[in-house]
């Protein structure tokens, strides 16, 4: 019976290592190097011929396209190889939200991601919390979009007095994320309304709901440069929120946003490891982490027993 083969890129090998440990293997050894022109060079250092291999790659802020290069090249790498199927794990998938063509001349980069995965040889992806879950459509291959959910929900009842406490969306497209997390916790839910004039940049915020005397839970899907969540949180403040804890799955924290997370109203920043962030935490003394290698784990185990991981839509593997 053909084994796990377990890869890591370079832009997050802790998150790799922790899946590894999860699933008691050791990394594939691999050598990574650049040229002088800066062309990325890959070697898998073992046999992975009829084996099921997982390549785990995020995207480090700063190193999205270097990220992406050198993921496609180690698929290649492995399908050359004769590897019997090839799964690309990757936490925070790039490119994606640019999903939709908004205006123009716009490109769907998300898609061309999606085209470059499967011409490198990729056969199936796991990925968490997609910006937009059509993305799944944009493959021809199965793709398995975890929830970081489960574990966002183990942290709340575990770390905060939910029971007076308030769901809250910081604009309209998160609105399903929130409110499905107010409904597993019995909480109320509300709402922010915001304006932007041009991107990253936020106008007015209109607050839909009551969180007066209450702890806002603010949830999103990602923090880039933080701006909409502490515009967010001033607001609930505003309208007499006790305190105010954000939760987002991907920590980009891009720019100035460690120092605006600092000078918000913020309590606490709580951010899954699907991106690296640990150098983030030095100027961030609010940023808190959940690990969902675990979920990664199990989802690796699952795929390669040929079981259904619906079960971890529902359920974080236990920490």
């Amino acid at each position: 019976m053909n084994s796990i083969k377990l890869i890591a890129g370079s832009s997050h090998r802790g998150l790799a290592e922790g899946i590894a440990d999860r699933l008691g293997l050791e990394l594939t050894r691999v050598k990574v190097s650049h040229s002088s022109n800066q062309e990325t060079y890959v070697a898998i250092q073992e046999s992975v011929r009829d084996e099921d291999v997982f390549v785990v790659q995020s995207t480090a802020p700063g190193e999205v396209n270097d990220g992406l290069m050198e993921l496609l090249i180690m698929i290649n790498a492995c399908k050359t190889a004769s590897a019997r199927r090839i799964t690309a794990v990757i936490p925070n998938f790039p490119y994606a939200r640019q999903d939709k063509k908004d205006k123009s001349r716009a490109p769907i980069s998300a898609k061309l991601v999606a085209n470059m995965l499967q011409a490198a040889g990729c056969s199936h992806v796991i990925t968490m919390d997609l910006h937009a879950s059509q993305i799944q459509g944009f493959f021809n291959v199965p793709v398995d979009n975890l929830y970081a959910e489960p574990s966002t929900l183990d942290w709340i009842r575990r770390n905060v007095d939910y029971r007076n406490a308030v769901i809250v969306s910081p604009d309209a497209g998160g609105a399903k994320r929130a409110t499905a997390i107010a409904d597993r916790l019995d909480l109320n839910f509300a709402l922010i309304h915001k304006e932007r004039p041009r991107p990253n940049e936020i106008g007015r915020m209109v607050l839909v709901g009551d969180v007066s005397g209450r702890v806002g839970i603010l949830v999103d899907d990602m923090a880039d440069t933080c701006g909409t969540l502490a515009k967010a949180a001033q607001t609930l403040k505003k309208h007499g929120a006790t305190k105010v804890i954000a939760i987002v799955t991907h920590a980009i924290l891009s720019g100035a946003a460690c120092e605006i997370v600092e000078k918000s109203e913020l309590t606490m920043l709580v951010v899954t490891n699907t991106v690296p962030h640990e150098d983030k935490k030095k100027r961030c003394k609010k940023l808190r982490t959940i690990d969902i290698s675990p979920t990664l784990a199990e989802a690796c185990r699952r795929t390669h027993n040929g079981e259904s991981v619906s079960f971890l839509f529902s359920h974080a593997p236990p920490s």
